[in-house]
């Protein structure tokens, strides 16, 4: 099976979406009296939550990526033959 890179904000709007449908499922059962506007602020709530998570991420990724880059140049320089071609 193929792997696939973590991404957090998925996980978090995958889990708000599961909440939400959770309780308006158990609002329909009347296993559970949702209050209204609670459950639809979740939805923007998890969403902004995702969209925060994603930009974090995203710098995280970036700085990470940046700091290998330059440590790979660096071990390649030192590396690399010194013969010249006339």
């Amino acid at each position: 099976m193929k792997r696939h890179p973590f991404e957090p904000a998925r996980l978090i709007s995958g889990v708000t979406a599961l909440t939400l449908g959770t309780g308006y499922g158990l609002d329909a059962l009347g296993v559970w009296d949702a209050p209204g506007p609670w459950l639809l602020l979740a939805l923007p709530a998890g969403l902004l939550l995702s969209g925060i998570t994603a930009a974090v991420w995203a710098t995280v990724r970036r700085h990470h990526a940046d700091r290998t880059d330059r440590t790979d140049r660096t071990d390649r320089t030192e590396e690399a033959p010194t013969t010249q071609h006339s």
